[in-house]
């Protein structure tokens, strides 16, 4: 497995406040990693640390296969572009005055491929206006065309849809499966907007006080929160024969309950728990969601 990003043990302490104790994480190359936990749980933290802007009391991380240990860090930083917190972009500049400024930052010696840049997060068409009276959405994805200035193959974003308008979160989307699927641009997300995240994750980190609690891919996932029918009857032996007769796959989850996978007739489970003197007492859909198997890892509310 090719890793972009790994950190084993990576630690911040401040004062007397400790945002990541002992973090361990895994990127994969290609992958859309969904960052989520509540509010100071440390996904800024640990998202400021790869980045650069601050250093780690203990513990190590890994970009591109070199630890930061090792000395200098700015060629693997180079194949990075982050937005963190809010884009860094000038309101009094065009879209385009602002890509040249960072390819004069970055040093690069010509300004081609900035229309290409501009066409590609859909902003060719701004002209002369100025940033400052750009939607949400426009200075958003300004911000993701700045950090793709330096033609990086990691990108790190930081709440990305955070404030956005529907219109806004589906451009951002949009450009995001965009960037993973044609530029093979493997992305970190943070974002407390969960059912958003599930529609572009292909793996989840679960943080809480600075702790992973748990890694999954969203096939794994998937498979965690798939459909079911809950069904309660008067006696749970008679409902497994009759599921076991029917070779369907099921999960008893107490003395009356269990959930039943698959598709099935709703009617002839009924005349047969009947045969077997067994009474359904209820049946509900259930579809877990990312919200509700992130509440229920974290047991608690869904602040991320």
């Amino acid at each position: 497995m090719e890793y972009v990003l790994t950190t084993e043990g990576l630690t911040k302490q401040y004062r007397n406040f400790k945002a990541l104790g002992g973090l361990s994480m895994h990127v994969e190359k290609g992958a859309i990693y969904g960052f989520v936990g509540r509010n100071g749980a440390g996904k800024t933290t640990l998202i400021r640390l790869i980045c650069g802007l601050q250093t780690p009391t203990s513990g190590t991380y890994t970009l591109y296969g070199k630890k930061n240990t090792e000395g200098n860090m700015a060629r693997e930083r180079r194949r990075m572009g982050a937005v963190v917190e809010t884009p860094s972009i000038y309101g009094s500049m065009t879209a385009e005055e602002n890509l040249k400024q960072q390819y004069r930052v970055l040093g690069r010696p010509s300004f081609d491929g900035i229309r290409e840049l501009l066409e590609l997060v859909g902003l060719a068409d701004t002209g002369k206006k100025k940033v400052k009276n750009f939607s949400l959405g426009m200075k958003q994805r300004l911000g993701i065309a700045v950090a793709l200035s330096g033609d990086p193959d990691f990108l790190v974003l930081d709440e990305p849809v955070n404030g956005l308008d529907p219109q806004g979160i589906i451009e951002i989307r949009e450009l995001i499966l965009k960037l993973n699927r044609e530029k093979k641009i493997t992305f970190l997300i943070s974002s407390h907007i969960l059912d958003e995240l599930s529609r572009l994750a292909t793996h989840y980190g679960f943080i809480d006080r600075g702790h992973m609690v748990r890694e999954v891919s969203a096939k794994e996932l998937e498979e965690t929160c798939r459909k079911c029918t809950h069904v309660q009857v008067s006696d749970i032996h008679a409902l497994v024969r009759v599921l076991d007769q029917k070779k369907m796959e099921y999960k008893v989850t107490s003395d009356t309950e269990a959930d039943v996978f698959g598709r099935w007739d709703v009617t002839e489970m009924v005349l047969a728990l009947e045969a077997e003197g067994c009474r359904v007492l209820g049946m509900t859909e259930r579809d877990e969601s990312l919200e509700s198997y992130y509440i229920n890892l974290m047991g608690g509310e869904s602040h991320a």
